[in-house]
């Protein structure tokens, strides 16, 4: 599982006029700009992540509304077999519970690796290089980057009312040689994702001149 986490924020004196501003995630949060407090595991010393993102958080309402569908299914299903259907023996009570409390464990599990699907999947682009992280399982994940050198051309892809009305996209990145090209699936603000990774490879390259 990516080593991802928010530690502490230690008590600071008052901001003076100037200062960076700190910005932090919540446990929904798709799209930020300049997080601080997040981590990643092949982070280098002194590598800044400059935009952290996960598909829209739109994408989370077929999972909230199948958590509904299953949770309410039991209290119509049992009364409606119980009562309509014919069984050849009448089922102990004590066995309608224990499969209801089966149906209960079971459902959360799918909700639970549905949500942590989401929530695990990562795009991460830092001044340095963009970072994919795909969650698998609980046991496996995969994790490709390409420097910023690397990236050869960027488009981005948005259709449909829902991707226009809540602004997400598809942001295809080309790379270089025999690196993965990139594709960070339905993230808030694709076109604002190119222009911020453009401008970066911009500045990493009169960097070099």
């Amino acid at each position: 599982m990516p080593i991802l986490y928010q530690p502490p924020k230690p008590n600071k004196p008052a901001r003076q006029k100037g200062d960076t501003h700190d910005v932090r995630m919540g446990p929904l949060t798709s799209y930020i700009v300049g997080p601080t407090g997040i981590r990643f595991e092949t982070q280098e010393q002194g590598e800044k992540i400059i935009l952290f993102m996960r598909q829209h958080v739109i994408f989370l309402v077929p999972t909230i509304c199948l958590a509904i569908l299953l949770v309410l299914a039991p209290s119509v299903l049992v009364p409606f077999m119980l009562r309509f259907m014919h069984l050849p023996i009448r089922l102990p009570v004590g066995y309608v519970i224990v499969g209801t409390l089966f149906w209960y464990v079971v459902t959360f599990g799918v909700v639970l690796i549905r949500f942590l699907r989401w929530f695990f999947n990562i795009y991460i682009v830092t001044d340095k290089r963009v970072v994919d992280i795909d969650f698998v399982h609980l046991l496996y994940k995969e994790f490709s980057e390409a420097k910023l050198s690397k990236i050869q051309d960027m488009t981005f892809k948005t259709g449909g009312f829902f991707s226009t009305i809540f602004n997400y996209g598809n942001v295809v990145i080309q790379t270089a040689g025999e690196l993965p090209n990139f594709d960070f699936e339905s993230v808030p603000n694709p076109e604002k994702v190119v222009q911020t990774i453009s401008g970066l490879i911009h500045k990493s390259t009169s960097s070099t001149i």
